[in-house]
């Protein structure tokens, strides 16, 4: 592997408190060098605790928000629904854009309130950060909180370059019209997005993903994988035992020998260093 050749991209690890074996399977991972961001559901009970861990690794990695609508934590919350009516009452144009100001608020409020630190970057829970109405309220919550910060937080804009119905669907939702903001607010975004699959197939699959991935990244332009790392499945997780298969392939010896094929590095969005 050249220098000339290397090229780059972030490792976000999605689901950050969502339980405990996500919460330590990402630390791990963070610890072994093999993320270079993840991205928090601060509706959490668990973020309280679990900030403490992520606190010891906080030089390793970016560490943002994952905005939430859909999860049992927003159901609870009272502002939640499954990801389908999310969609639709978003496409239909039924959501009121100071609601969902203020909820925005009140999650990057609960994010900040522990990790005593603005977030490094600002992505959403099943892509809701780019659904109409929801893009437009986080861009009037981002200029009023970080518009005058010289470091704003990164956006994940989850322009999908994959094929497939799946990743088409999720582009078709906002992504452009999010980047097109960014681009005329000079705000500083990370895409395109790859890591999407069916959460199904054997860890080999999940390895020939990955690889694919990789071999898909641009010389020219930081990308970005998404991933969802625990250390074991819990039953009441629905994507349990593919995070399971994740998290033993990140940590294997595998996915080093295939970052390095690749010739790729890990990087923060943030552009800060990955510590030791």
């Amino acid at each position: 592997m050249t220098q000339h050749k290397i090229k780059e991209v972030v490792l976000c690890a999605d689901d950050y408190a969502l339980n405990a074996p996500v919460s330590q399977g990402i630390v791990a991972l963070a610890v072994l060098g093999r993320l270079s961001a993840t991205s928090v559901m601060s509706l959490s009970p668990r973020w309280s605790e679990d900030v403490m861990a992520l606190r010891d690794v906080r030089e390793r990695l970016d560490v943002g928000v994952h905005l939430d609508w859909t999860s049992s934590f927003a159901v609870d919350a009272g502002h939640g629904s499954s990801l389908g009516v999310v969609m639709v009452r978003a496409a239909l144009r039924l959501y009121k854009q100071k609601y969902i100001e203020d909820e925005i608020e009140r999650q990057l409020d609960a994010f900040e309130a522990h990790w005593q630190a603005v977030p490094d970057h600002i992505d959403g829970h099943q892509h809701v950060q780019q659904f109409a109405v929801f893009r437009h309220a986080l861009a009037e919550v981002l200029m009023r909180r970080y518009g005058n910060l010289a470091k704003r937080p990164w956006l994940r804009v989850s322009q999908v370059a994959q094929p497939g119905l799946k990743a088409k669907v999720i582009s078709a939702m906002g992504a452009q019209g999010l980047r097109q903001w960014a681009q005329h607010q000079a705000w500083p975004t990370v895409d395109p997005l790859l890591g999407a699959y069916g959460f199904d197939g054997s860890m080999d699959d999940y390895a020939r993903h990955m690889q694919a991935w990789l071999a898909n990244l641009s010389q020219d332009k930081l990308a970005i994988i998404m991933c969802h790392p625990a250390v074991s499945a819990q039953v009441d997780d629905m994507i349990g035992t593919a995070r399971k298969r994740e998290f033993a392939y990140l940590a294997g010896h595998d996915f080093v020998q295939h970052i390095f094929d690749a010739g790729v590095r890990l990087v923060r969005g943030s552009g800060k260093p990955i510590e030791a």
